[in-house]
């Protein structure tokens, strides 16, 4: 049976871009849609070449329970994956999407969460606290903000020389080599489970 990956994304999409490459051709998962709440963002170019659908909203319509669960409904969704995704996700579809709804952040939780904790005042926060290694988190997504379970973990370490963009470096070489492989074993186990 088809499972679909819907993609939650506001900002250059890189992260976005890598998964729709990594299930471009697989026998059994596909990128049904992309859900972008920022119309200048860098996804919306990347993806055209993929003929992925698109699907721009505001906030407004985010909070409008039944348009939009039936907008997202669709699309068929097996997972939903925030990459890159700022805004909270609304407890109606925490709540409506149980298990279903992964997050990524560039940082080892539950370290360097929470409100207004993503791109580089993540980086930031880390390189201030003298850390020794970060890395990224994949995890579920509750209705707070990254204190979902821990789906998967991957660290690297950090050097005392290292700058704000060498960490923000090592962080996405991590999301590029792992985040497409962590949602198709979300994948594999949810079909286990079915």
């Amino acid at each position: 049976m088809k499972q679909n990956i819907v993609i939650f994304a506001s900002g250059s999409g890189s992260n976005a871009l890598n998964v729709c490459r990594y299930f471009q051709n697989h026998s059994t998962i596909s990128v049904s849609a992309i859900f972008c709440n920022n119309p200048n963002a860098g996804i919306i170019e990347k993806i055209k070449p993929f003929q992925i659908p698109l699907v721009l909203f505001n906030k407004s319509e985010f909070n409008k329970e039944e348009e939009f669960i039936e907008s997202l409904n669709r699309f068929k969704p097996t997972v939903i994956a925030l990459l890159g995704f700022l805004w909270k996700m609304p407890d109606y579809l925490v709540h409506y999407y149980p298990h279903k709804i992964v997050n990524l952040h560039p940082a080892l939780l539950p370290k360097f969460g929470g409100k207004g904790m993503y791109g580089h005042y993540v980086h930031e926060a880390v390189k201030a606290a003298n850390e020794t290694k970060t890395g990224i988190s994949i995890h579920w997504v509750n209705s707070q903000y990254d204190e979902g379970e821990i789906i998967a973990q991957f660290e690297c370490e950090i050097q005392k020389e290292d700058s704000v963009s060498n960490i923000a470096e090592k962080i996405h070489l991590l999301e590029q080599l792992h985040v497409p492989s962590v949602i198709e074993n979300v994948l594999k186990n949810l079909s286990n489970t079915e």
